[in-house]
């Protein structure tokens, strides 16, 4: 829209009160040109149409003296880098265009209300499905809904195969633990039916001859109830529908691999089609995902534990959905955490790289899948090799010593006799006579000076003596 006259343009409250009918708008506001385009879409985008271009040419330009109001800003830079126009983009724009869009009926002559609302209505509808139709975030929506039909199926496959177990185990029970492939498990029971009928059968293209020969020598004993045939009839049936499910879940793995590599071929070969799916579908979209950073992307699936961990003040957990990658999955479990934050750290770039890159090719993502490779035969390998001083060549390994932790038994803490011999040596003798020497020294020096009252021969008389006195006639009565 080109405004010729900006006098009632300048306060955007009240602008809504020039367009309250369409006569008084047109008598005091100023003059303006509608322009109508048939590249709509190009609008959205954006982008100058050939068409819009023809006009602004031909029409705006003579009679542009200012500036070009434009209710989209980008579009308005495209027209002045190539018209070389003076675009404004303003509150007071998107008023103005509030007021037109009202009074639009009015302001077209000639034109009936009905075909307006009409064409309005039809307007709408095709950038509708425009959008919908080319919006980059709407692509990956195939790959959403195709990974959470998967695990549906394969929770419904659980069941399935479960309760046909269980049911015909009742019938024969021995035949569960032959065969333990589901898939094989019903059909074999689908061609065979009751045990009995498994003598004269041959289901050789099913199972190997050696499992064919126990299976049909288990019927031939088994120990499990007689079922009639209208139970049969129903458990063939649950064979069918497991068969037939087990086939589109590998036709369904088939599309979603193919969705994948064509969407997001880096992250496919990072961490798998089904990783890389359910990482897609729990951010809601392969745009949403690349605006998550690396920590974001390793704890993915997980947010419920990281939360109570730290409600609790415990550690967080190391890894969510990108634990089920094989890289993570292949590592012992004490570097599990080092290489799952590689692995978020390489897999944020090649998701960045797939939604918001040109080139579609998987060469960046196999670059970064061999630096994890290569990062995990380091960590494995760190208790084998080690990295010399250079950091190019390797060491030599060290002399390998088998330290066995198997304890043996000491038997000498059986014996609780001395381990010294009954004849003692003299100078062991001299030096136990020395120290009870010195012993008695210090025992004289501390009873120095001290008298003590004793009874001598049995005469009850107190008598003072020293401490020499009282040795000797302790020593008398020792002799």
């Amino acid at each position: 829209n080109l405004v010729l006259n900006e006098k009632k343009l300048q306060e955007v409250d009240s602008l809504w009160k020039e367009f309250e009918t369409p006569e008084k708008e047109g008598k005091e506001t100023v003059s303006l040109v509608f322009l109508f385009y048939t590249a709509s879409t190009a609008l959205v985008e954006g982008k100058l149409s050939k068409n819009l271009k023809k006009i602004l040419k031909k029409i705006v330009a003579k009679d542009a003296h200012e500036q070009l109001a434009v209710a989209d800003a980008k579009l308005g830079g495209v027209i002045k880098d190539k018209l070389n126009l003076s675009c404004i983009h303003s509150p007071m724009v998107t008023e103005l265009m509030r007021g037109i869009r009202s009074q639009i009926e009015g302001l077209i002559t000639g034109l009936p209300s009905r075909e307006m609302a009409a064409m309005c209505l039809g307007l709408a509808h095709s950038l509708s499905r425009y959008k919908l139709k080319f919006s980059p975030d709407k692509v990956d929506t195939m790959i959403i809904q195709a990974i959470s039909l998967l695990d549906d199926l394969d929770k419904e496959l659980n069941n399935y195969i479960m309760r046909c177990r269980e049911w015909y185990g009742w019938h024969f029970p021995e035949l569960g633990k032959i065969i333990t492939d589901n898939l094989t498990y019903c059909k074999c029971v689908r061609k065979v039916g009751d045990r009995t009928n498994f003598a004269s059968s041959d289901v050789s293209d099913i199972l190997p001859e050696e499992i064919e020969e126990d299976v049909k020598a288990a019927a031939e004993i088994s120990m499990g109830t007689e079922v009639s045939e209208e139970d049969i009839n129903n458990i063939i049936h649950l064979c069918d529908q497991v068969i037939e499910i087990s086939e589109y879940r590998t036709q369904l793995y088939d599309y979603l691999k193919n969705r994948m590599m064509a969407i997001a071929p880096n992250l496919t070969v990072m961490v798998g089609e089904l990783v890389g799916a359910r990482l897609i579908a729990h951010a809601g979209s392969l745009l949403n995902l690349a605006k998550h950073p690396a920590s974001t992307v390793q704890l993915l699936g997980a947010e419920k534990a990281l939360f109570r961990a730290l409600k609790t003040k415990r550690d967080t957990p190391k890894f969510g959905l990108i634990y089920h990658a094989s890289l993570v999955g292949q590592t012992n479990t004490k570097n599990k955490g080092k290489i799952s934050r590689m692995l978020a750290a390489k897999t944020a770039l090649t998701i960045r790289y797939d939604a918001l890159g040109e080139n579609t090719s998987a060469e960046m993502g196999a670059e970064n899948r061999l630096k994890v490779e290569t990062r995990l035969r380091l960590l494995e390998e760190r208790g084998i090799r080690r990295i010399s001083g250079t950091g190019k060549a390797l060491a030599r390994t060290d002399k390998y010593q088998n330290k066995s932790e198997v304890k043996i038994f000491d038997p000498s803490g059986d014996s609780t006799l001395p381990a010294v011999s009954k004849k003692r040596k003299i100078q062991e003798v001299e030096d136990q006579d020395t120290e009870v020497a010195v012993k008695a020294k210090k025992l004289k020096a501390e009873m120095k000076g001290y008298t003590q009252c004793v009874t001598w021969e049995g005469k009850k008389r107190k008598r003072n003596m020293t401490l020499s006195q009282f040795c000797e006639n302790l020593s008398q009565i020792w002799a």
